[in-house]
């Protein structure tokens, strides 16, 4: 029994960190399509 617990566990902890890189790359992706397409400020 204790072996199904800690393989929910590391399941649970899997999407997690799953979840988290998603999170991540869609924010760099976003910074880099506002940095691609805002006027640069050339003063």
């Amino acid at each position: 029994m204790p072996w199904k617990k800690i393989l929910i566990l590391i399941g649970l902890v899997g999407a997690a960190a799953l979840i988290a890189k998603k999170v991540k790359d869609a924010n760099e992706d976003r910074a880099l399509w506002h940095e691609a397409t805002t006027a640069p400020d050339l003063q």
